[in-house]
């Protein structure tokens, strides 16, 4: 069974946590916490420091959960981090007007067409509401008829130096990054951040 991982890289400190499949849920099975070096404000400023303390906090939740790791989800915030909305309009191309994944698809991708500056890299493109032939309010159309698909998405952008520095961080941990992860979306909200 493969496992979960979760890499929090913060400016205090760095946390490492693995889970496992257990039914419908996951079960923490190791957590190691290190003292964040080379870090300010969400900032890899020192990337040799940065590495050590993620080797530190990975190889305590190893040694919790008893297993090697080579895969982790990465946690991104910091000051650079930035949103916009978006709208973003397609005419309905199925037969029968029925709305199906390939036309959200397309909508959420026409949204996404803004400019973006080339020293900024989208994180995360996260529809907030749909509209169709007017109708405003709708969470998923996918199965609804209509002839005009419209897409509120809300862009979620960081610095490209930023990320790549704490990629080449993650990867200087001998760690295969598999995504970059705005913080806020990774913690559920209410969920207790101790």
């Amino acid at each position: 069974m493969r496992p979960y991982v979760g890499l929090d890289i913060g400016t205090t400190k760095v946390a490492a946590v693995i889970a496992e499949q257990e039914g419908n849920s996951l079960k923490i099975v190791g957590i190691g916490h290190a003292p964040s070096a080379g870090l300010r404000r969400g900032i890899v400023v020192n990337l040799e420091e940065t590495v050590q303390s993620i080797k530190t906090a990975v190889a305590e939740a190893e040694r919790m959960a008893g297993t090697p790791i080579r895969q982790v989800v990465g946690g991104i915030a910091g000051e650079h981090v930035r949103s916009v909305n978006s709208r973003g309009v397609i005419a309905v191309s199925r037969g029968g007007n029925e709305i199906g994944g390939d036309d959200v698809s397309r909508v959420v991708e026409a949204a996404r067409a803004v400019a973006i500056p080339g020293d900024r890299k989208v994180f995360h493109v996260i529809p907030q509401e749909f509209v169709v032939d007017d109708q405003a309010g709708i969470q998923n159309p996918i199965g609804m008829s209509g002839v005009r698909l419209e897409a509120e998405v809300h862009i979620v952008t960081g610095a490209s130096a930023s990320a790549k520095n704490l990629e080449k961080a993650i990867r200087g941990a001998d760690l295969r990054l598999a995504n970059l992860i705005l913080e806020p979306l990774a913690c559920p909200s209410g969920s207790d951040s101790r």
